[in-house]
């Protein structure tokens, strides 16, 4: 019978960003006149990315304990936040953490590898889809025609 991983299509998508992002991280510290956003809006990005961070990490935690529990027993998981998306973990660090920390760090172009993790994350979750449809069919089915793939809708009625 096939597991579920851990893993999943998260190194698919942290080959490009991660690079993209120590890269970026280095240019906005060494020529941040090119880089940010403008030293008039440093302060309230900082407050939004200081929020975001927190919601991110936040968010995070709760995936990650569902997530651990479903691994360990190969079950599907469609509680907790994966009641609002299907893909609560690449929400977390593609749409909350990485925008979060360009906001913090005043840097436009760190958030640019939240769109190229948007744009892997497009391309490889196809390949997490196939597998969750083969090891829970019916189940995966009917999850999938009622839950969001990325963007959590907090509206959903059970």
């Amino acid at each position: 019978m096939e597991k579920l991983t851990f893993l999943g299509i998260g190194p698919k998508i942290a080959r490009v960003v991660i690079p993209f992002l120590i890269i970026s991280i280095i240019l906005s510290i060494l020529f941040p006149g090119i880089f940010n956003f403008g030293k008039e809006m440093q302060e309230p990005f900082l407050i939004a990315g200081i929020v975001l961070l927190v919601v991110a990490i936040i968010w995070y935690v709760a995936t990650l304990a569902v997530m651990a529990q479903a691994i360990k027993n190969n079950r599907l998981v469609t509680r907790g936040v994966y009641r609002f998306c299907r893909n609560p973990l690449y929400f977390a660090l593609l749409i909350l953490l990485l925008p979060g920390l360009g906001l913090v760090l005043n840097s436009w172009i760190i958030l640019v590898a939240s769109i190229l993790g948007c744009i892997r994350f497009r391309k490889f979750i196809h390949e997490e889809e196939e597998m969750l449809d083969r090891i829970f069919g019916n189940d995966y089915q009917n999850y999938k025609t009622r839950t969001p793939l990325f963007f959590p809708n907090f509206f959903i009625k059970r």
